[in-house]
């Protein structure tokens, strides 16, 4: 019988659960010993058999055999203990912390999280966060504060031209909705992409063109070597005047003080982010107060456990049949 080891430190016993009814022919086990240590985290290691009963394995080496890994940060040398594994799979959308030296050992495949889900919850927090701007929502907010009256321009959206960084699983479906909606929109990736109704650009050489006099930047590209800041000076300075960033992506993909830079000078006129070098975001960072920037806590595509589950047991069953793995990361590539 199959082994499934859920290393997750949050709603472990949950995600036991389901698993147990979505695949009733394998022994699914409970471990947060591979997790980043938090409060409140489960601690203890437990095996939890097809009828539900949960049983003490003691330390993660004591488990056995296992076949598959269900993962979100784990620590080094966790996955490396344990014998006979044959695929990780990551909760996350972002695979970066898997791909750290030691992490995940070689020849062992990683499968990123893909599912209908996830996707979704980025598509929605996108569209709100681009049309509460397109729509002077938060500028009419400041005037009725101050019991002002004073109708703004409105254009329609055939009028903006919105830049999507990532054509991917997320940045592909955002990109074809805006587009639906009636945006000038673009979208620029590492490598060449067909979205209907989208510009597309592809290749270092032309990202600095796709965003070129935009009125919104969204980002949603991996973090890898080749995108690490690549939302700098250079880059901002080519959206057009009052422009609206957007990142959803990773932190690590803007340079912060660029950012600050531009919406003091006006080039940008907010900054909407999700996502940040250090989380949480350290209280003495200057986006906190920044007038600027609008923050939200890494909620923009949180996984959720039905929609993901099914994804990840769906994988399983087809490997299991001969089935090619779906979504597995290629490392050379980061993603």
């Amino acid at each position: 019988m199959k082994k499934i080891l859920v290393m997750l430190k949050s709603n472990p016993e949950h995600w036991a659960e389901q698993l147990r009814a979505a695949l009733p022919g394998h022994d699914i086990l409970l471990s947060a010993a591979g997790e980043v240590s938090t409060a409140g985290e489960v601690g203890a290691i437990g095996a939890v058999d097809t009828a539900g009963a949960a049983g003490t394995a003691g330390a993660t080496g004591a488990i056995g055999e296992v076949d598959y890994a269900i993962v979100s940060k784990p620590s080094p040398g966790a996955l490396a203990s344990l014998q006979g594994l044959k695929v990780v799979f990551s909760v996350n959308a972002g695979i970066e912390a898997l791909l750290e030296s030691g992490v995940v050992p070689d020849g062992i495949p990683i499968v990123r999280m893909v599912d209908s889900g996830l996707a979704e919850g980025m598509l929605e927090w996108v569209l709100a966060a681009t049309l509460v701007w397109h729509r002077n929502l938060f500028a009419y907010r400041e005037r009725q504060l101050s019991l002002e009256w004073a109708p703004m321009q409105e254009l329609l959206a055939r009028d903006r031209r919105v830049c999507v960084l990532g054509a991917g699983e997320l940045g592909g479906r955002v990109a074809a909705t805006l587009a639906q909606i009636g945006f000038d929109t673009r979208t620029w990736s590492r490598s060449p992409k067909q979205i209907a109704g989208v510009a597309s650009f592809h290749g270092a050489e032309a990202i600095e063109e796709s965003a070129g006099s935009c009125d919104f930047l969204i980002n949603l590209l991996p973090l890898t070597a080749a995108t690490e800041n690549i939302i700098d000076h250079r880059l901002l300075a080519c959206l057009g005047r009052q422009a609206v960033l957007i990142n959803a992506g990773r932190g690590g993909h803007i340079v912060d003080q660029a950012v600050i830079d531009s919406l003091d000078s006006g080039q940008l006129r907010a900054a909407v982010l999700d996502v940040f070098r250090d989380e949480p975001l350290p209280l003495s960072h200057p986006f906190w107060r920044h007038p600027g920037v609008y923050l939200t806590p890494h909620v923009a595509a949180p996984t959720h456990i039905a929609t993901a589950l099914a994804a990840i047991a769906g994988n399983i069953r087809g490997f299991e049949a001969g089935a090619p793995l779906l979504h597995v990361v290629d490392r050379a590539r980061g993603y």
